[in-house]
């Protein structure tokens, strides 16, 4: 079996640490036996780091690790000290294993959490069934999913019950129940079930490919704390080599009776130390693991840019409907005058079973009955009041208290509820009327309660819903304040003003549905789309997506990119002060290249184990349920 290039890398570190064990244990007096094993160790264990550093410069590239390694382990070698110049590259060689291993680890990590692209589909043709690739499969063509299969692309189901694990999508364990007529994602797991489906969405279209592409895509879109490092480590490294060379040169020079191999011997150590790997591997590699740490909560960042914009939100928005809401009606309340609850319900089912709105599909869905066409001898739609229709050779009117109003219908006093009323007249006489509203989300109170915990300044919903309903729901959630009955352009506006009340370095959050809100979810410093799963529009217009309908999950995004940016900062600042120390007692001669191999190896180490921990444990402490 071919070896990887890590294990290779394992190999030379074993043959080179042997040879560098039996040179050291070699009497002092036998030096060229000394220098033909160290000779050959370094050579061993270097040769990679000499080429890749010689190929870069040809490339114009001199300054960066390999060079800086190269030149110290060389210049040490030329001035006798043999062991350190050895274990100089062997001790780099086996940080630059334990660092390829930890990188790998998070990798396989992310691409066991979204491991979710299907490899194969099985598809009906002709009555026989054929395995085949999923990008063979077409929108309307039948495919079968057996159970422990993964649904190869985005379908509704057409025959079959089962349930089906959402895991690896949503992070949520709980299987959920399918039956005719639903939507199957794909990348989720049919449980027990056999399942017949109608694909809605070419392969290349489908939710699985849609989420692979954005987390593999996510490191594209840098941090700020990242484009840092990257423009830190261009400036850093020559100035760091112009500083050794005057380290080695100038001191001997000028000042009296001193050597030019201790300077020299000064100047390597400075570089060694110098080495800027903690940062560049440890800084990325903190960002990637949020992200990928974000995906298994079922939060998908679309790079680390948003990631760290996140910790500094101090203003989130909400969208009402679809957002707080489940932007579902439900029949709440049934008030007759003169007949019973369910004769008043009929009435209004047959009234409205001609549209598609909203509203009527609510009232025909709590009559639960077939609807009998030959009742129904009319129906007109009255634009911006309701319907009428003649049912049983009676006038039905089915509507607002616009149309109620313009009927000249009689009304008794009515205190409004919270949602749409729907009055209805029978025979030019008031019959009663229906209260239809949308229902809360379970977790929303607890979704504003925990960002206000977490340190969120303001809390504010916009919905063009009328003022009393706004009101209502706003009050039940907990939000800071509320405005309704705004358009589109009246959302964006009253995001503006909101942009200017918030401080230099915070930010805005917008939450939607991400169909309705894209201008706001584009205008607002960070977009979070609601129910992202379902919704092309909200993958492309937000930054950050949500895999499940919980606005609980947004604390749960910005306890994430806090805990990110926590260790992040926790590196930069533990590799530059331990660099900064070793540094300077290694340019007045007391560290040792001993200490300056810790300073580059073991602290990159350090920082990588370090930033490793938020793909482990992603969301902090008081957060994890």
């Amino acid at each position: 079996m071919k070896m990887s290039a890590n294990d290779r890398r394992l190999v030379t570190i074993i043959i080179s640490a042997v040879l560098f064990i039996v040179g050291y244990c070699l009497a002092q007096e036998l030096t060229t036996a000394r220098l033909v094993i160290f000779s050959v160790a370094l050579l061993c264990v270097g040769a990679e780091v000499f080429i890749r550093a010689g190929r870069n410069i040809l490339h114009g590239q001199i300054f960066d690790e390999n060079f800086l390694m190269s030149i110290a382990s060389i210049c040490a070698f030329i001035l006798g000290d043999y062991p350190e110049a050895t274990a100089v590259m062997l001790f780099y060689q086996i940080g630059e294993y334990f660092q390829s291993r930890a990188v790998n680890r998070s990798r396989r990590s992310i691409s066991e959490l979204m491991d979710i692209r299907p490899d194969y589909a099985n598809i009906s043709r002709d009555g026989q069934l054929e395995k085949v690739y999923p990008d063979e499969v077409h929108v309307g063509d039948t495919i079968i999913i057996k159970p422990g299969e993964r649904v190869p692309l985005d379908a509704v189901v057409i025959e079959g019950h089962s349930s089906v694990d959402s895991s690896a999508l949503t992070g949520e364990s709980l299987p959920r129940e399918v039956n005719e007529g639903d939507t199957l994602l794909s990348g989720c797991v049919n449980i027990n079930g056999l399942l017949t489906a109608q694909v809605t969405k070419e392969f290349a279209e489908s939710t699985a490919s849609r989420i692979l592409d954005l987390v593999e895509n996510a490191g594209a879109k840098k941090s700020r704390s990242e484009n840092f490092i990257t423009k830190f480590a261009r400036y850093y490294t020559p100035i760091v080599v112009g500083i050794a060379v005057l380290l080695a040169v100038i001191p001997p020079l000028f000042v009296p009776g001193e050597l030019f191999s201790d300077w020299v011997y000064r100047a390597m150590v400075f570089l060694v130390t110098s080495c800027p790997c903690a940062l560049v591997i440890s800084v990325p590699l903190g960002f990637f693991g949020g992200i990928g740490g974000a995906s298994r909560n079922g939060v998908l960042v679309k790079g680390g840019n948003y990631l760290e914009a996140l910790a500094n939100t101090e203003i989130v928005v909400f969208d009402k409907t679809g957002t707080l809401t489940r932007g579902v009606f439900r029949v709440k309340e049934i008030v007759p005058q003169e007949m019973s609850q369910q004769e008043l319900l009929r009435i209004a089912a047959y009234a409205e079973s001609s549209s598609n709105h909203p509203i009527s599909l609510s009232l025909r869905e709590a009559w639960g009955q077939e609807i009998d066409l030959s009742k129904i001898d009319s129906v007109e739609e009255l634009a911006g009041l309701g319907v009428e229709a003649i049912i049983d050779g009676t006038k039905v009117l089915a509507g607002n208290e616009k149309l109620m109003v313009r009927e000249q219908i009689a009304m008794p006093p009515i205190t409004p509820g919270s949602g749409t009323i729907v009055h209805l007249a029978v025979a030019d006489k008031y019959a009663g009327y229906i209260l239809i509203a949308d229902e809360l989300k379970p977790d929303a109170v607890e979704a504003v309660s925990k960002l206000k915990a977490s340190g969120i300044k303001k809390t504010v919903m916009l919905t063009g819903d009328e003022r009393t309903i706004a009101a209502d729901v706003a009050d039940t959630v907990g939000v800071d304040e509320f405005y309704a009955e705004l358009l589109p352009a009246d959302k964006v506006a009253k995001v503006e003003t909101l942009l200017n009340s918030k401080s230099s370095r915070g930010k805005l959050a917008f939450v939607g549905d991400g169909i309705n809100d894209a201008p706001v979810l584009a205008r607002a410093d960070i977009g979070i789309a609601m129910g992202g799963l379902g919704s092309d529009a909200a993958i492309e217009a937000a930054d950050v997506v949500l895999m499940t309908d919980e606005p609980s999950k947004i604390s749960d995004a910005i306890g994430i990119s806090k805990r990110t940016l926590r260790i992040v900062r926790q590196n930069i600042v533990f590799a530059l002060a331990v660099k900064l120390v070793i540094l300077l007692l290694g340019a007045v001669g007391i560290a040792s290249m001993w200490a300056a191999v810790f300073a580059d190896v073991g602290v990159a180490l350090l920082a990588i184990l370090n930033a490793m921990r938020v793909l482990r444990n992603p969301l902090p402490r008081h957060l994890r349920r």
